[in-house]
């Protein structure tokens, strides 16, 4: 997973400060983006699966209903 430079600035600034508020540790710029991409890596993909999954489950219960939500009656005009 490819972070924008500056969705990768603020994502190692959030790391350094979380770091530093729960640890008391102080983290150099490039140890912190180490730990960030190995944790994108390792873990990303949990995240990247379960939205793919929800995704499909919403997709999956949008077409389940095709016909009942895009269904126009014909011969209306008399009716108005």
């Amino acid at each position: 997973m490819e972070l924008s430079k500056e969705e990768e600035k603020a994502a190692v600034e959030s790391i350094q400060q979380y770091l530093s508020d729960e640890y008391g540790v102080d983290s150099s710029d490039l140890k912190t983006k180490l730990l960030m991409e190995f944790f994108l890596k390792e873990i990303g993909p949990f995240a990247y699966n379960k939205g793919v999954g929800d995704a499909e489950a919403f997709m999956r219960a949008r077409l389940e209903d095709l016909s009942g939500s895009c269904f126009e009656h014909p011969m209306t005009h008399w009716e108005r």
